[in-house]
C-alpha cells in the first residue's frame, strides 16, 4: 500500500499519477502528490518503480497506513528499494544482459 510521498525528494513531473492503475494521487496547491485515496491502493509498485527521484515508499504488507514517517523510510534506505531489487538503475542503460535466461540462450547459439 502506498505510505509516503516524500516532499523533499518529489519533482512534481505527474509520473505516478498517470502510472497509477488505481487512481490513488490527488495533487495539492504547490503540485505535490497527495495519496487521496490510500485505501484502493492495489500494492502494483509502479508508481514507487517509475518514480525518477525515488520520491515514493510503497509498503510491501499493509492492510491500512502503517504510519511510517518519510525520515523512518529515508533513514533505513527504503526510498527506491523495490526498483533497486528489480535491477532498476537510475542512469544506467538496460539490463536485459544480466537476465540468466538472456545468457542462456547466448550460450546456446
Amino acid at each position: 500500500m502506498i505510505e509516503i510521498v516524500s516532499e523533499e525528494r518529489c519533482i512534481r513531473c505527474d509520473i505516478c499519477e498517470r502510472i497509477c492503475p488505481a487512481l490513488v494521487f490527488d495533487r495539492d496547491a504547490a503540485g505535490l502528490p497527495i495519496i487521496a485515496r490510500q485505501d484502493d491502493c492495489q500494492t502494483c509498485y509502479l508508481c514507487e518503480i517509475y518514480c525518477p527521484t525515488d520520491a515514493l515508499f510503497v509498503a510491501e504488507r499493509a492492510d491500512g497506513p502503517t504510519g511510517v514517517t518519510a525520515a523512518e523510510v529515508e533513514e533505513r534506505g527504503l526510498f527506491g528499494v523495490y526498483a533497486q531489487a528489480l535491477g532498476w538503475r537510475r542512469g544506467r542503460a538496460g539490463g536485459a544482459d544480466q537476465d540468466p535466461t538472456h545468457r542462456l540462450r547466448a550460450a546456446q547459439n
